[in-house]
């Protein structure tokens, strides 16, 4: 038996994210101009090719799979690591808080700015697609933020969380962190998240805010050269 977080971005995009699959039957992504993430049925062959014939020369794919993610002929490999993903333990309980504010599309430069500076992870001018984001300004500079981005039945990716350097160590990370897990779980999802295994902080403080790890998942950016 399998989890359906075992392919994240497979159950995803076969799911409740259907509407923003690009492929065919055996491999599916997302529009690269929301987020790169790209997913196989299976392991088999034609699911292999598959996968390989989506991107354009140049273009860029993030794996991520809780199984071993085979090699990809014509294709660079940008990024080879190891993820956590990490499940809530209960659901979290909404908090208010007036600093925090819904973003919008009137938002997006500012909020990849942030992400570029942080690099939370992939993200792009239209990340707001999948899911909600917020975020926190001050003297009008965004300064923290987090929102959603892959979904499954049942499950919610939370993602993007970042606090702009001059104001870590404020207790935005942890307050955001909060917040979003809190909105996920009052849509009654389970509130999930990827960090870096290598990066124990990260994980620490996730453990210590009520998640726990679920699985090692393996995490690879291509990009195809031919």
């Amino acid at each position: 038996m399998t989890h359906i977080l075992d392919r994240p971005a497979w159950n995803a995009l076969a799911t409740v994210h259907s509407a923003f699959a690009e492929g065919t039957p055996l491999a599916k992504r997302y529009a690269p101009s929301i987020v790169p993430f790209a997913a196989m049925r299976d392991d088999m062959v034609e699911s292999i090719a598959a996968i390989m014939a989506l991107p354009l020369a140049g273009e860029t794919m993030a794996l991520v799979e809780a199984g071993p993610i085979p090699a990809l002929a014509g294709f660079d490999t940008i990024i080879d690591d190891t993820l956590v993903q990490m499940l809530a333990e209960k659901p979290f309980d909404r908090i208010e808080d007036s600093r925090i504010v819904k973003l919008g599309e009137n938002d997006a430069a500012d909020m990849l700015a942030l992400a570029t500076l942080t690099r939370p992870g992939p993200f792009t001018l239209r990340a707001q697609s999948l899911g909600t984001f917020w975020g926190i300004r001050i003297d009008g500079r965004l300064v923290a933020m987090g929102g959603q981005r892959m979904r499954q039945p049942g499950f919610a990716e939370l993602s993007g969380l970042c606090v702009h350097p001059d104001m870590q160590g404020q207790g935005l990370g942890k307050l955001m962190l909060r917040f979003v897990a809190g909105e996920i779980s009052a849509g009654g999802e389970t509130v999930y998240l990827h960090a870096y295994k290598h990066n124990e902080g990260a994980v620490g403080l996730y453990r210590s805010l009520g998640f726990k790890i679920r699985s090692d998942m393996n995490f690879r950016v291509v990009k195809r050269t031919e």
